[in-house]
């Protein structure tokens, strides 16, 4: 750990990842909270695969990334949010359809790229430590987008979260808002992508906010203490796995999932 701190103080490189690691877990927090009120983390699981598609096409193109992987994360939303909407008796069939053909997609368009995309693999298993100052800057913009949109419908989110059928005689336009929902979760995922890849984005997405849920009945609550268990996983995660020059992502995982098992000792030792 005094290595960590040392080198943290030195190295530019592990101020960005400590950056990002806080600019993450603010999305992370937030939209994880609907996923686990909501149950929607296979929808959620279907927009994070998809990503790679829009990924490799970029590459291909010769395009940022980054701007591949939210065009596809918000295209596959909203093409799964209508199959939940109107396609309820084939849904798991169709978004796992989502799932691997968009897989298969970004491998395909990968493998026609001229040479051996380095900076794809650490989108796929996560490296935080190649994260730029201009990764910063797009980490930034997305959650300023995510914390506004949360703001104006937050009313509606919450509603719709808990209850569809109360949300309808309330006069909540229910599609809309649910399409809206996992516009935001798809935004969320292509902020975690740097940190722990698309193969390990949805368990930091769950696992803070599935935390939080044991400590508090309070929506707003749950919400925070998922960004600041998020923060948690993150930050350690990342110090733990400097010094022996492990994954960070996967350790950052790992350090989600103590989180969450301890969550459940103290609540079963509180009851």
């Amino acid at each position: 750990m005094r290595e960590f701190l040392s080198a943290l103080l030195e190295y530019d490189f592990l101020q960005q990842a400590m950056l990002a690691c806080v600019l993450a877990s603010i999305g992370c927090g937030i939209t994880g909270a609907y996923v686990v009120v909501k149950r929607i983390g296979f929808l959620s699981g279907g927009i994070a695969h998809t990503v790679l598609a829009g990924m490799g096409i970029a590459y291909f193109t010769g395009t940022d990334p980054m701007i591949g992987a939210l065009f596809s994360a918000l295209v596959a939303a909203v093409l799964i949010g209508l199959i939940k909407l109107h396609w309820q008796q084939d849904e798991e069939i169709l978004i796992a359809a989502f799932w691997s053909v968009g897989m298969a997609i970004g491998v395909i368009f990968v493998s026609m790229s001229p040479g051996y995309n380095v900076d794809l693999m650490a989108y796929l298993f996560g490296n935080i430590l190649l994260v730029s100052k201009q990764n910063l800057v797009q980490m930034l913009w997305l959650d300023c987008v995510l914390v506004a949109i949360v703001y104006v419908f937050y009313r509606q989110f919450l509603i719709m979260a808990f209850d569809e059928e109360f949300a309808r005689i309330r006069g909540v336009r229910v599609e809309l808002v649910y399409i809206l929902m996992l516009c935001l979760i798809a935004l969320s995922i292509v902020l975690m992508i740097q940190m722990v890849g698309l193969i390990l984005v949805m368990a930091l997405l769950m696992l803070p906010a599935a935390s939080a849920s044991r400590f508090t009945r309070s929506f707003p609550g749950m919400i925070i203490m998922a960004i600041l268990f998020s923060l948690l996983a993150t930050t350690s995660g990342l110090a733990l796995s400097y010094g022996p020059d492990l994954p960070s992502g996967a350790t950052m995982v790992l350090m989600a999932g103590l989180i969450y098992v301890v969550s459940i000792w103290l609540k079963r030792k509180r009851t």
